[in-house]
């Protein structure tokens, strides 16, 4: 295969464009909102708070007091169950992106896997329709489901990157496909707010049906571009196994390395609080600003697109300053503003605060998630099995993500208070700084042998 190609990798920035709907839409603007409007009404309904007409009064919530839901029995916080469930997904995909990685090298199949989570993540976000709060459990499970589907097809996805485009073009092609992301879930988003508005509120579920719609449809040009088994692969029965070794091969051979080894343990820190906080902000900001009243939900809405606008720009920006400085550099520059931002998000309460804060993580966002993937794309050594390699980055992605929301949610849950939640973000962010600082400039060729 020709590397370089525009159509290829046309083909395969659009799957930035189609995907990242879930991550806007579903991770952090319409469906956390959705899904606290939902259990705030549960939660008042089951407290009898009422109004002068018998209807529920969703006000008649204290300010500190915690919306609590039934989940298999057991009461605990809206946003603390959230969180957990997200780090339950997140789990699974650690345990699963490696095996299915080794099978994926192995027989050449990594646009059948891309193509399976694609599929299981789309429809798993349209059953979110049917959310009901009096059936929490199955309404979580298509939360479950829509993660795995997102994050693992992002595995097979990230693992065509080094085989479609050289090296010195990864930071480019990077940044051009999470800018096209940030671009395409914008533009669904405000299509949806524009149903929401226009129509009604009651029509915010159907935003849900249209993740799935638009992450299936605008998939189908990726499909269409990104080759079947770059290597032409020829697997024999016994594949699972095969595969399994496959990967162990590839472990062996990355313990060898150690640049790849010591950005992976920054990389590990730093996205951690990066995706911890992109995950859990919705909800810290629903709880904690002062927002005037019956304007919470659109004020949120306009933080979220402002990140959007400034996380393309973001990835741009930083794709031009590794250029010029390097990557390692551009991230510990991008790292340095996290720190910044969790500790003033600390003692922020009003809108405008929030709208600044806002706008520095969307600057940061776009360009540290583009740069981090091109970075790790640029040290990988020479080998055929790119998905095995990436399945290391992603399992390192994902226990971080388990770490950071469990530890946002364990830090509410002992605290009392979400905001001691975000400013203990900071110390991931710290410690990604300092190993950062430690991963080497150069690394001896590593050649695979398999």
């Amino acid at each position: 295969m020709e590397k370089g190609n525009k159509k290829i990798i046309r083909g395969w920035v659009m799957y930035d464009w189609a995907n990242s709907v879930y991550n806007l839409v579903i991770s952090s603007a319409i469906f956390p909102i959705f899904y606290d409007s939902q259990t705030k009404h549960a939660y008042a309904a089951s407290k009898g708070y009422l109004d002068g007409d018998g209807l529920v009064d969703v006000n008649m919530i204290k300010e500190n007091e915690t919306v609590l839901v039934n989940f298999f029995g057991s009461e605990l916080s809206s946003s603390v169950l959230y969180s957990f469930v997200l780090s339950a997904s997140f789990l699974v995909v650690s345990f699963l992106s490696p095996l299915l990685s080794g099978v994926a090298d192995y027989t050449g199949s990594k646009k059948k896997f891309l193509k399976f989570f694609c599929y299981m993540g789309s429809f798993s976000c349209m059953s979110l329709f049917a959310f009901d709060p009096s059936r929490l459990e199955l309404g979580m499970l298509s939360v479950f489901l829509a993660s795995i589907g997102y994050w693992n097809s992002l595995v097979f996805y990230n693992a065509f990157l080094p085989e479609i485009a050289e090296v010195e073009d990864h930071d480019k092609i990077s940044a051009r496909g999470f800018s096209m992301g940030y671009i395409g879930s914008m533009t669904l988003l405000v299509i949806c707010l524009a149903i929401i508005m226009g129509i009604g509120k009651e029509y915010t579920r159907w935003s849900f049906v249209l993740v799935g719609l638009w992450w299936i449809g605008f998939s189908q040009f990726t499909y269409r571009a990104l080759p079947n088994n770059v290597y032409n692969k020829k697997p024999e029965s016994g594949y699972i196994w095969r595969g399994f070794k496959e990967l162990l091969l590839v472990f062996k051979e990355f313990k060898k390395t150690r640049r790849l080894k010591r950005y992976l343990f920054a990389f590990f820190f730093f996205n951690t609080g990066v995706q911890t906080v992109m995950l859990m902000a919705t909800i810290f900001a629903n709880k904690e600003i002062a927002w005037p009243e019956g304007s919470g939900s659109s004020g949120l809405i306009i933080a979220i697109l402002l990140i959007q606008i400034l996380g393309a720009l973001g990835a741009f920006i930083m794709s031009r300053v590794s250029s010029k400085i390097g990557n390692i550099r551009t991230l510990f520059i991008s790292v340095s503003i996290w720190i910044v931002i969790c500790m003033g998000a600390f003692f922020i309460k009003t809108p405008v605060e929030f709208y600044i804060l806002a706008s520095s993580v969307g600057l940061v966002m776009g360009g540290v998630q583009a740069i981090a993937r091109s970075t790790y794309s640029k040290f990988l050594p020479e080998t055929t099995d790119h998905a095995s390699y990436f399945s290391f980055f992603d399992v390192t992605e994902k226990i971080g993500i388990v770490l950071g929301t469990l530890f946002f949610g364990l830090m509410e849950f002992w605290t009392g208070s979400i905001r001691y939640s975000v400013a203990s973000v900071a110390f991931f962010f710290v410690f990604g700084l300092i190993f950062l600082m430690f991963v080497p400039k150069h690394e001896k060729e590593i050649v695979s042998n398999h």
